[in-house]
């Protein structure tokens, strides 16, 4: 036997051991391969609920006219709205102020309290759509000055969020069977799963109507709800 033919057995002999193998992988501890993913769920609906913020400001040389006028506006608005169908529960004040006006210090001087300005937000739902645009004219005539937003939602969620749970995770294991057919493998069970909440995007505007002809116009449009999930996959043996 030639030396070359010597050189050749022994250096195949020595690299078998050095192929690796499933079962050196589990002697070893080593994790299996895994699949991870994330899924996304939306579900659109037609809101039944509105949530607005409104008030009244008022100013005056005085505090205590500042704020009786506010008051006796803020008094009117609440009791339009209950008249209108709007229940109690459903008002809430938010914000309750009075701030002092001063005068301008550009010519140098000390500047002094000119006046008081009085503010009184409430917090309402409407529960009917339809008598929106008329709450909305309704209140503006009793004296309401002050808007700080318009918001449009559904009154049970419940429903919208567990059909969007089921569509995040639908479209996570639609994912993962894809990924795992690209790379030739199977899919093995899930190993993990979690949800990273639900989102509540803001309303979207498809068109303009107005509740009556006289009345402020709004658009409810439509709102959706968001789900999200992670899911990990073992890849198959």
């Amino acid at each position: 036997m030639t030396n070359f033919m010597r050189v050749a057995m022994l250096t195949a002999v020595l690299a078998v051991p050095a192929l690796p193998s499933v079962a050196d992988d589990a002697a070893a501890g080593r994790e299996p391969g895994r699949i991870s993913v994330t899924g996304e769920g939306l579900v659109a609906a037609e809101p039944d609920m509105a949530t607005i913020t409104l008030g009244v400001t008022n100013e005056h040389r005085e505090a205590q006219k500042a704020m009786a006028a506010t008051s006796e506006a803020v008094q009117r608005i609440l009791d339009r709205m209950a008249a209108m169908g709007i229940e109690p529960r459903d008002m809430q004040t938010r914000n309750l102020s009075l701030l002092p006006r001063w005068s301008d210090r550009s010519s140098g001087g000390r500047s002094q309290i000119t006046g008081f300005e009085a503010s009184n937000m409430v917090m309402v739902r409407v529960r009917d759509l339809s008598a929106l645009g008329g709450i909305l004219d309704a209140v503006i005539t009793d004296g309401a000055n002050n808007f700080d937003g318009l918001q449009f939602s559904v009154q049970d969620p419940a429903p919208l969020v567990s059909e969007a749970r089921k569509q995040a995770v639908a479209d996570a294991m639609a994912r993962a069977g894809e990924l795992a057919e690209a790379a030739g493998v199977e899919l093995g069970p899930l190993i993990e799963m979690s949800e990273h909440g639900v989102a509540r995007p803001r309303g979207m505007a498809m068109e303009m109507a107005a509740a009556r002809a006289d009345s402020v116009p709004v658009a409810a449009g439509e709102v959706s709800l968001q789900a999200n999930v992670s899911m990990v996959f073992a890849i198959a043996d």
